[in-house]
């Protein structure tokens, strides 16, 4: 096979230890291998660095293994070196000979032949913006928090969330407060309310009448200072990510003009995907990438399954709530497109094609660099052909029973 990188190594890197292969030019047209063992402190990395500089090494792969690759990255990204990032499924090894060694040499003599697919790595303030986004998804548990508070109080017989829409609002969190410092009097409880839950005080009267306890209100106590907390914790999140945010503020604003895209959905979507899309030629590499199309299992003439494949689950996960909020807004396509397919494919497969449908859109207006344009809730309505649809509802009343005479209205 041909030659395709003359000076390559390969990294083979677990949690203590890389094991590289370097493959270099050797007598007449053999070709050399030196492997050796390097530790993965920042020592033994730097070691490593002037072992491949000291063969002349341009081009180094390794395998994507959990977060273990990360540090080897990026100290060999310091330094220059060409990297290439791959799917461990991709190249596995024959079986009967799987040993760091054996893969570190696997792995350097297929990039030898130019045989290797890079996966997508992001340039360093993406993957900064990208710890911080998703660090702050992992934390926001209002919710779970919110629903241990609701257990808690229905233990006690309190039924403040049958009057109150959020128990943690400012009503709520006084009267919380109240209960945990020890006021037992529903009177003066239902008297902590404000605005419009004022005009519910005879029913908060009710409502905050139960027993409750001093082990309700230890509980009680853990969750409403873990919930303020949290709080905090999230705000410092946002006040980083805006910095981070910064060189890419007209890309979210671009984003941002998609139905269903909200200012902290766009910092998510950017932070995952990258704000230059030269990384993908066309709108459907990155849909696949993503892991937001249709699988492609087809053997035999059959379509085994339509399942879709696994890409990167916090896109996913965030496009697939932006089409539910699309879903709600009027008078769009997309929503449009969402109650279409629901009827026939059900809600959840119908959020993921709608969610397939923002990210070509995403594309689409980053690649530009232009706001979203909708094409209006009629949009399928306009490309359908009147004279079928006009049979297909007739032959519906007919099959009902239903005789009709059509007259043209202006």
């Amino acid at each position: 096979m041909n030659i395709v990188n003359e000076r390559c190594a390969g990294l083979d890197v677990s949690k203590d230890e890389v094991v590289a292969c370097a493959r270099t030019p050797g007598v007449g047209r053999k070709r050399v291998s030196e492997l050796e063992a390097f530790a993965t402190f920042t020592s033994g990395l730097e070691a490593l660095v002037g072992w491949l500089k000291a063969r002349d090494v341009t081009e180094v792969v390794m395998e994507a293994t959990g977060q273990y690759w990360k540090p080897v990255w990026y100290v060999l990204e310091d330094h220059g070196f060409e990297l290439r990032l791959v799917n461990a499924r991709h190249v596995k090894m024959v079986p009967g000979r799987k040993t760091d060694l054996a893969d570190a040499r696997w792995l350097a003599e297929l990039l030898e032949h130019g045989l290797l697919g890079a996966s997508f790595v992001s340039p360093a303030p993406i993957r900064e913006l990208r710890d911080l986004t998703r660090y702050r998804k992992r934390i926001q548990t209002h919710s779970a928090e919110q629903l241990r508070a609701q257990k808690i109080l229905e233990d006690a017989g309190i039924k403040l969330d049958s009057v109150a829409s959020d128990i943690f609002g400012v009503s709520g969190r006084a009267m919380l407060n109240a209960l945990i410092n020890g006021e037992r009097d529903p009177e003066v409880l239902a008297e902590l309310s404000k605005g419009v839950l004022r005009k519910k005080i005879p029913m908060l009267r009710e409502a905050l009448r139960g027993r409750f306890r001093d082990h309700h209100a230890t509980m009680l106590r853990i969750i409403v200072d873990h919930v303020i907390h949290l709080e905090t914790s999230i705000a410092a999140l946002d006040e980083q990510v805006d910095r981070v945010m910064a060189p890419f503020v007209t890309a979210r604003d671009r984003l941002d003009t998609i139905t269903g895209i909200g200012k902290r959905a766009a910092e998510t979507i950017i932070a995952e995907i990258g704000a230059d899309m030269s990384r993908f030629p066309t709108p459907h590499h990155l849909a696949s990438w993503a892991g937001m199309c249709p699988g492609n299992n087809i053997s035999g003439g059959k379509r085994r399954s339509g399942r879709t494949n696994p890409g990167n689950r916090w896109l996913r996960d965030i496009l697939t709530q932006c089409a539910v909020a699309a879903s709600h807004s009027r008078d769009t396509q997309l929503a449009a497109q969402y109650w279409r397919l629901k009827r026939r494919i059900g809600p959840k497969k119908a959020a993921i094609a709608v969610g397939h449908s923002i990210l070509i859109c995403c594309w689409h207006v980053l690649t530009n660099d232009c706001d979203f344009n909708d094409l209006g809730g009629d949009f399928y309505t306009r490309r359908t052909d009147a004279d079928k649809r006009r049979d297909q509802l007739i032959h519906q009343l007919h099959d009902l029973g239903y005789g009709v005479t059509l007259n043209k209205v202006a």
